[in-house]
């Protein structure tokens, strides 16, 4: 079998494909959709917090901030991958496919993160609003969740990394 056999022409097509999965949100791809349903899920909250109780708004932030944190490490992954395809040589199959393997694990794991940082952040801030005991939960169950996202960024790298 030939080199060449190992090396189509489409096989960078997968690369760029991993790195839409990873930071894109055109058309509902991964990666910065969760991280847009997070930020607007907590923004009603805080929203309604606002309206009651404007001095909490600040304290309230935490869950937008852990959403668009989330869309870092969609960038992180694509930027590693971008600089990892090469125009001027053929890319082989399985570096294509690991490069999409690296952006579906960031991406996909970016909107369980964001999903989970959306309703526990509309939910704290409201809970938070009536009782103030209840803010380091909130930020506890937060950081369970955006440690989802860190766990597909982790894998991601180890990915792109045996390409």
């Amino acid at each position: 079998m030939a080199d060449s056999d190992l090396a189509p022409k489409f096989a960078p097509f997968f690369s760029f494909a991993g790195i839409a999965a990873a930071l894109s949100f055109l058309k509902m791809i991964f990666g910065a959709g969760g991280a847009a349903y997070g930020t607007a899920k907590s923004g009603i909250g805080i929203a309604g917090v606002g309206t009651f109780r404007p001095d909490l708004i600040m304290k309230s932030l935490i869950p937008v901030v852990m959403s668009g944190i989330i869309a870092v490490y969609g960038l992180v992954i694509s930027v590693l991958i971008a600089g990892d395809v090469n125009p001027a040589q053929r890319q082989s199959l399985y570096k294509g496919f690991m490069h999409l393997a690296a952006g579906l694990s960031v991406g996909l794991s970016g909107v369980a993160a964001g999903y989970t940082i959306g309703i526990v952040g509309d939910a704290g801030v409201r809970a938070y609003m009536q009782q103030s005991r209840v803010y380091v939960g909130m930020i506890l169950i937060l950081i369970f969740g955006e440690v989802l996202g860190l766990y597909g960024l982790i894998v991601g790298l180890i990915l792109n990394s045996k390409s």
